[in-house]
């Protein structure tokens, strides 16, 4: 006895109420009112468009273009309610671009819940989640949509017109936009790709990367970063799985705070041993014959995997290499965190499992099992990811949570906005990471910076066991000198003479203090705000100034190119439906 086909309309609904389902289970009380404060991540009530925002302050292009992005969404939608739908989407969409993309494969329901399910719910997102990652995870949903525009390009011979959203939103940070653009160019390749087509397609990858890349090539004298973060960052063992195979099953961060519980145990071996064998289960499939539509798809997402595992590898197998390549290489500190390109290797590993899954599927419904107990053996299969990781859910056991900020920033901010100083502002103390009471006593990166109008000069240095890696901000230093000064005068002196006009000091974080001269603004038990009496202010080079308006243009000209791509489009669709023939006309409108 075989079980009949699901309604279409239920195929179609399943995968996205499945979707949602799994992102609200994931967040959990993140989704509550206020703020996720989580390491990286750092939401604010109302993000300022300065000049570091947009790429042209004194330190490296970190959280260029995100910052930017968010900094003109927050005056549509407040923080809190963007940084909630901004964290859905990142899941949603992303699982809802795996479905898009097994389409063309014809597989079971089944499959395609299982294949949605692995992608949302592993070590890569549940860590990213944690260590706040949140630009990377939108990459990771764009990812799947990135590689089904470029399926489509290559086989269409034209370029979809909303590749040109999606590759920008894949780009928000420099690893999320190199993932990206390999994937972009490796799926063009992959087949019979006119010379033409590669080329535009690399124009449509740089034009995405074009602020980070821009604002770090003007950076690109102090864009070397130090060595001791190579052995920090690399890929990590957990638990009782060696580095090589945590990244086999995408896991491996480096910072073993972030890591759930779960993967410290023999759940994340169970999960490897499982996760294996359904692999190689649906590498079986695809050699077998399952149509070119299948092998045109996995021989791209192959290399991708290879290049991802690879890379996360080699930060683990050969530090030392890595160490000196950053130290002397511009940019190559991106390579440093080696788990953070290990978004590569999903794809395959969802393709595999979902061929698995499907072949599973067709053959338990074949025997005479009762209807009931199919349902339960798939849907065991389709929970796996779930089941390996339980640990996951409702925030990651509560290490996402909402919290709202204390009155303090929002009055510090007011008062340095209504002294009006013509300069920057230092934030002190000079340590990069806070673990507030207010916060449930989470680590964050300090908050204070993005609460302020004034360009910030924070510190970039970063303490991981007892090991400081130095920062690249060249106005730290200078600042750190400055205090050094003997007396308050004096250090007043020297900041004013950096550009500096304020200083803003979070009373609560540990550090070393050095009072400076000035008239203080704000003061309670939490932020002491003091504006200093003389400042030459700082002015950004014009050059800079033009270099970035033309990266920023070619970044926005992508999204708009694309919607005035898809109108023509549409409306040379319509036109060619009126002239058809009635029944022409019928045929182009099913």
């Amino acid at each position: 006895m075989t079980t009949p086909d699901p309604p279409r309309w239920w195929v179609r609904a399943v995968p996205v109420a499945w979707s949602s389902l799994l992102a609200v289970l994931l967040l959990g009380p993140a989704l509550g009112p206020g703020y996720v404060l989580s390491f990286d991540m750092v939401w604010v009530p109302d993000l300022v468009l300065r000049a570091d925002v947009l790429g042209v302050g004194s330190s490296l292009p970190r959280a260029v273009p995100s910052d930017a992005v968010v900094a003109v969404l927050d005056e549509v939608l407040p923080g809190a309610l963007l940084q909630d739908l901004v964290l859905l989407a990142a899941l949603v969409v992303g699982g809802l671009g795996v479905d898009r993309l097994l389409v063309p494969l014809d597989l079971g329901l089944a499959a395609r819940l299982a294949a949605l399910t692995l992608w949302q719910w592993n070590p890569y997102v549940v860590e990213r989640l944690v260590l706040g990652h949140w630009p990377v995870l939108v990459g990771y949903a764009a990812l799947p949509w990135v590689l089904h525009g470029a399926s489509r390009w290559r086989a269409e011979g034209r370029c979809p017109a909303w590749l040109l959203l999606v590759v920008p939103l894949g780009s928000l940070s420099v690893s999320a936009g190199l993932a990206t653009s390999l994937a972009l160019l490796v799926v063009l390749a992959a087949g019979r790709a006119q010379v033409r087509r590669l080329l535009a397609a690399g124009g449509l990858a740089l034009a995405g990367q074009a602020p980070w890349l821009v604002s770090g090539l003007l950076h690109a004298g102090a864009a070397v970063t130090d060595g001791e973060g190579a052995a920090l960052f690399a890929l990590s063992d957990e638990g009782l799985l060696p580095a090589p195979l945590a990244a086999l099953s995408v896991g491996g961060v480096w910072n073993a705070a972030v890591v759930p519980d779960s993967r410290e145990g023999v759940l994340a071996v169970v999960g490897l041993l499982v996760l294996s064998v359904l692999a190689a289960l649906g590498l079986a499939s695809l050699l077998r014959g399952r149509g070119t539509s299948a092998r045109a798809l996995a021989r791209p997402l192959a290399v991708l995997w290879l290049v991802g595992w690879a890379l996360a590898v080699l930060t683990w197998a050969a530090p030392g290499a890595v160490h000196d390549l950053s130290e002397v290489l511009p940019g190559a500190g991106v390579l440093r965190d080696g788990a953070r390109l290990l978004l590569l290797c999903v794809p395959l590993l969802v393709l595999l499992v979902a061929l698995a899954v499907d072949d599973a599927a067709r053959r338990l419904r074949a025997v005479p099992l009762p209807a009931p107990a199919v349902v339960v053996l798939v849907g065991a299969l389709v929970l796996l990811p779930v089941t390996v990781l339980p640990d996951a859910a409702l925030g990651v056991a509560g290490r996402l949570d909402a919290v709202e900020y204390p009155s303090s920033y929002a009055g510090a901010r007011a008062a340095l906005q209504e002294a009006a100083p013509d300069g920057d502002v230092l934030v002190l103390p000079l340590s990069s990471y806070r673990a507030p009471d207010w916060n449930g006593g989470r680590p964050v990166l300090d908050p204070l910076p993005r609460q302020l109008v004034p360009v910030p000069i924070a510190s970039d240095d970063l303490v991981v066991d007892d090991v400081t890696v130095a920062g690249e901000d060249p106005r730290v230093r200078d600042a750190r000198a400055a205090l050094a000064q003997p007396d308050p005068a004096s250090r007043a002196a020297a900041l004013g003479r950096l550009g500096i006009a304020a200083v803003a000091e979070d009373l609560t974080a540990p550090g070393p203090r050095a009072d400076v001269a000035g008239e203080q603004v704000w003061a309670d038990e939490r932020l002491r705000v003091v504006v200093l009496p003389q400042v030459e202010p700082r002015s950004v080079p014009t050059g800079w100034v033009v270099v970035m308006v033309l990266a920023w243009a070619a970044y926005l000209g992508l999204p708009t190119t694309g919607l005035v791509l898809a109108l023509v489009r549409r409306r040379r669709g319509v036109d060619r439906s009126r002239g058809a023939s009635p029944t022409m006309r019928g045929k182009l409108s099913g």
